[in-house]
């Protein structure tokens, strides 16, 4: 792709959080709530990575968890 060439819709699709949702058909809606729920699932696996990261470290040079 070239730096000038437009993005495809596909690659710009995104959801706005607060954004009005009255135009977007069901399927639409449908597809936007998967992607959010995938988006908060990988949120939260890389919360519990950092988490455990965290006390793996607070462990090794504390000796406490």
């Amino acid at each position: 792709m070239e730096w000038d060439e437009p993005k495809s819709k596909a690659q710009t699709a995104s959801h706005t959080v607060g954004e009005a949702l009255d135009q977007l058909s069901k399927d639409e809606l449908q597809t936007r709530v998967q992607a959010l729920e995938t988006e908060i699932a990988r949120l939260k696996d890389e919360l519990e990575r950092k988490k455990a990261h965290e006390a793996a470290a607070s462990e090794l040079f504390t000796g406490k968890t």
